[in-house]
């Protein structure tokens, strides 16, 4: 902090502070470093992903920010000196080339100058459409360089060519990999593995495998350090995954299925694994009708899976039982522990050691459940009910509907209605009944209406954080809402919990068939619960089409449900999203609904094209009241957004926070611009983009001299209020004149940049307003279309038209001067800008830049130049910036975002109108130039025509 705070110091006059927007200023970013609780909740960690481009595609490669040791190895030592590093040294490689002294002494071979660069030809080079790779019989048997200084020449297990990523220049390097007897070496070369290794690394318990976004890359992460490798295939990178999983895997009996992340476990946690003899402290987890088992929970590739459907769970009776291999290796445990067993077909038994009987229980029920097996011991006698319901198939005669256990009473539970693994969680069960009864029982009145907000979000809380719960509070609310007479206001409260709940999760296994079967049994148009229940089925259907949500659910939504019947509307909750130009649209949502949907409904309210055609994305602010922005992520829902922001404003202000006086805040403005899409707008995307620019200028991120941006004003002025009426001259003093005077002041203040006002005196405010309201008079009767037509034509002759900028401070040593720049980034790539004119220094197209995003604290970006064309040598630099966390993200995300769109032609194909007639010239328009005249050399100020 004290580096940043003393770079805000360190010479910048207010004048320059003047000409940065508030909301990401030099001084406000560098000020707020750390970011504020609302990035934690929209980003969910407050980290800043890697990117790198591969096969011309933004690739994550990590989550969180590089280290400076991440991927280190040997081979980086050249790299540690500085960070702008040649492709190779001009005098080893002429001392190297073919048919030299040099090279005949070392018996250098073509395939290994191949690759003698430190850096690798980027992935694009390539033809991916085979599984190129050396040929890997080259070397299956051959000796190789040992690492205690003799000659290995145990055979080799896999081998072949992976790009790594080095450790101080984050960029790819082409290297010889070789596994054999669980070590991992690297050369430049395959004819160099009679030499030293570049690198080497050992193999064992501690290591893991983390796939990348793409299909090509993966990490390696030891003990010491993490490596960030690609293959030249997906077919190649698979090969290498099976062989490392072989090896640090105890036992492989097959290939072991990745569950998909978003996946939620019915069960999970420590058991102790026993098969064959063999023992291990595993963590469980059950998905699905699958059991996979990990190294530890952080773990994304599970050691192993077991398929449970048809399968045969049972627990063991410890007295007869009569497998050598367990009674080996497991009898010194049975004392202390529960055992149960799982037979799938066709394989040995696996048993699992577990340390309560309450949690043995609630593994064999749901084991139990998830095998198929009909087996009417296990589970609570409510969850036995619903089993036999089940295999009666929902017979709607069936007497068990009527059963006491399953239908309301109003005597309170007195232990859960289903089978969990701890004390402490049936305590929470009766907690949470409490709750519930609170929430039911006590009438809701408009007044005191946040005492129910209350219950419900701290309830539902419960069951989010306490998975294991959901299917709990369903079977309570099933139960309470069960042969209950509907004249109780309670009834209808239970039924309003239970609308909460279903947008939110959903129970697992049969007890989503349960709950689908009481919901259909309810299902009437004609009263009142009848209603409830079928908005419950429609937010069921959605829940299990669009997933789950993360937060619980906001003030708004529970205060929408509670005070109206949600049945009566197909998109139950809206909420307003804002313009630049000042307007607002009001648009319906559900409980499921993610950004994307909500952003199609938007557009087609107002008559805008989709987003992949002109680049409009959904921001909030921020609840702290810092002018920030949060860009929300697609696939996000709206109800999670609104929950998070309140939640993070309770935070910010405990004890004092009122739900009715502050709202979270959506704004729908351009965040991707591309030149190609310019002639498809519509004019209600062109006013828009107006208004953006316009704003921009007034905030100094915009380069125009004094006398552009008054014409500019002017033209703002006409598009916003109109023609200008000069008052008579009868009344020079009158009340006309002040009112127009007014008006004049009050567009310079929203219009003209602030920096150009400052320090000016009262005199020369007059002589401006003056000659505002003259150019504003030139412009009576132009319609707003044409205003805005000619503003855009003038701002489009800026080269940079539509770049995002950031603020930020060069990190030394850098080619770039120790002050603060501009980073520009647009559709043609990164561009640095002088941070007081906004003259470029030096710009980057994103086919030079190789890695970039968060590096410890800091902006990283590692780019590729042409260094001698004559000889056609590349260098390699990683720049590194001071910059806010917050804003770190948003244009690491920002980058990626323009690479992927540049990469997918079909995302920048856009309408092409037909082309009209030219219009007729207006008074404002002159023969040979529109309204704006060229600007005088002396202007002060970077000049934009």
């Amino acid at each position: 902090e004290s580096r940043i705070y003393a770079v805000a110091k360190s010479g910048m006059r207010l004048s320059e502070v003047a000409m940065v927007n508030d909301t990401s200023s030099c001084f406000s970013n560098f000020s707020c470093s750390t970011s504020g609780p609302f990035t934690y909740l929209i980003y969910r960690n407050v980290t800043v992903p890697v990117y790198t481009t591969l096969k011309g595609k933004a690739t994550q490669i990590s989550n969180v920010p590089f280290l400076d040791e991440s991927s280190g190895s040997d081979d980086d030592c050249g790299s540690h000196a500085s960070f702008r590093t040649s492709t190779a040294g001009s005098e080893n490689r002429k001392a190297s080339m073919p048919g030299s002294p040099r090279a005949v002494k070392r018996g250098v071979s073509m395939s290994s100058l191949s690759s003698e660069s430190d850096y690798a030809i980027p992935p694009d080079a390539y033809s991916l459409d085979g599984d190129y790779s050396e040929p890997e019989h080259k070397l299956q048997r051959t000796s190789s360089y040992s690492t205690d200084g003799g000659i290995c020449t145990e055979p080799v297990e896999k081998s072949g060519y992976l790009l790594k990523m080095g450790s101080q220049v984050k960029t790819w390097k082409r290297r010889w990999f070789v596994l054999r007897n669980r070590q991992i070496t690297y050369y430049k070369s395959p004819s160099d593995v009679i030499r030293k290794p570049q690198g080497q690394l050992e193999l064992n318990s501690s290591c893991q495998i983390v796939r990348g976004e793409g299909s090509q890359t993966f990490q390696l992460v030891t003990e010491k350090r993490t490596y960030f490798l690609t293959a030249d295939s997906p077919n190649i990178l698979e090969e290498w995954i099976h062989v490392l999983q072989g090896i640090l895997r105890v036992q492989v009996s097959g290939p072991v299925g990745v569950p998909h992340s978003d996946a939620k476990p019915t069960m999970k946690g420590w058991l102790t694994k026993v098969k064959h003899g063999h023992s291990k402290l595993v963590w469980c987890a059950l998905i699905g009708k699958t059991f996979y088992y990990y190294r530890n929970h952080e773990d994304k590739c599970p050691l192993g899976h077991l398929p449970l459907r048809e399968s045969k769970v049972e627990e063991v009776d410890r007295s007869c039982d009569s497998d050598e291999d367990y009674e080996t290796t497991g009898g010194g445990l049975l004392s202390s522990h529960c055992t149960l067993v799982i037979h799938p077909q066709d394989q040995s038994p696996t048993y699992l050691l577990i340390r309560t009987k309450q949690e043995k229980n609630t593994w064999l029920y749901h084991l139990t459940v998830a095998a198929g097996s009909s087996n009417a011991t296990v589970g609570t006698s409510y969850e036995q009910l619903i089993g036999k319901l089940l295999d009666a198939e929902g017979d709607p005669n069936s007497p068990l509907w009527k059963h006491p256990m399953l239908c309301y009473s109003k005597d309170g539970l007195h232990t859960s209605l289903t089978t969990l693994p701890s004390e402490a969680l049936q305590t929470e069960a009766l907690k949470l009944f409490k709750s519930c009864q609170l929430f039911i029982n006590v009438p809701v009145e408009a007044s005191s209406i946040d005492y129910h907000v209350s219950l419900a979000q701290t309830a539902l809380q419960v069951c989010l954080t306490h998975t294991e719960l959901q299917n709990e509070i369903y079977c309570q609310l099933v139960k309470q809402t069960s042969c209950r007479q509907p004249q109780n206001h309670s009834v209808i409260q239970c039924w309003q919990l239970l609308a909460l709940c279903a947008p939110l999760f959903l129970p697992q296994h049969h007890f989503l068939w349960y709950i689908k079967q009481h919901l259909q049994r309810h299902a009437d148009p004609r009263s009142e619960i009848g209603k409830y229940a079928i908005y419950c089925q429609r937010s069921v259907d959605r829940t299990v089409q669009a997933g789950e949500r993360e937060a619980k659910p906001s003030r708004m939504e529970i205060v929408s449900i509670l005070l109206r019947n949600p049945y009566h509307h197909s998109l139950p909750f809206s909420i307003p999203v804002h313009f630049m130009n000042g307007t607002y649209q009001v648009v319906g949502f559900d409980g499921s609904s993610t950004v994307d949907e909500f952003i199609q409904r938007l557009n087609q309210e107002t008559g805008m094209r989709k987003p992949s055609h002109m680049g409009f994305f959904l921001f909030t602010d921020d609840p702290s009241g810092r002018n920030l922005e949060h860009c929300l992520p697609g696939n996000m829902k709206i109800c999670d957004v609104i929950s998070k922001w309140e939640q993070a404003l309770k935070e910010l202000h405990p004890g004092k926070y009122d739900g009715g006086t502050r709202t979270v805040k959506l704004t729908y403005k351009n965040r991707l611009y591309f030149r190609s899409q310019a002639k498809g707008e519509t004019d209600r995307e062109r006013l828009l983009l107006a208004f953006q620019v316009s704003n921009e200028i007034a905030n100094g991120r915009f380069p125009v001299n004094k006398e552009l941006a008054l014409e500019m004003v002017a033209l703002m002025a006409q598009v916003e209020y109109g023609d200008l009426d000069r008052p008579g001259s009868s009344s020079p003093g009158g009340t006309s004149q002040l009112k127009m005077q007014h008006l004049l002041h009050q567009v310079l203040d929203k219009f003209y940049p602030k920096h150009y006002k400052q320090n000016i005196t009262p005199e020369q405010l007059r002589q401006l307003t003056d000659r505002l309201a003259t150019k504003w008079m030139v412009l009576q009767g132009c319609s707003p279309p044409e205003c805005i037509r000619i503003y855009l034509t003038v701002a489009r002759k800026w080269p940079l038209f539509g770049t995002k900028i950031f603020a930020a401070k060069p990190i030394l040593p850098s080619s770039l001067e120790d002050c603060p720049v501009w980073i520009a980034v647009n559709e043609d790539g990164i561009s640095i800008l002088d941070y007081n004119t906004m003259h470029l220094k030096v710009s980057y197209s994103y086919s030079s830049v190789l890695t970039f995003g968060g590096c410890r604290d800091d902006f990283m970006i590692v780019v590729s130049q042409m260094k001698e064309r004559s000889s056609g040598k590349n260098s390699t630099e990683k720049l590194l910036f001071t910059m806010a966390i917050p804003k770190i993200v948003e244009a690491t995300l920002l980058i990626a975002s323009y690479i992927n769109y540049r990469s997918t032609p079909s995302l920048l194909s856009s309408t092409q109108p037909s082309r009209s007639k030219t219009p007729a010239k207006k008074p404002w328009e002159t023969e040979n130039r529109c309204f704006f005249p060229s600007m005088p050399r002396s202007a002060k100020g970077p000049t934009l025509l």
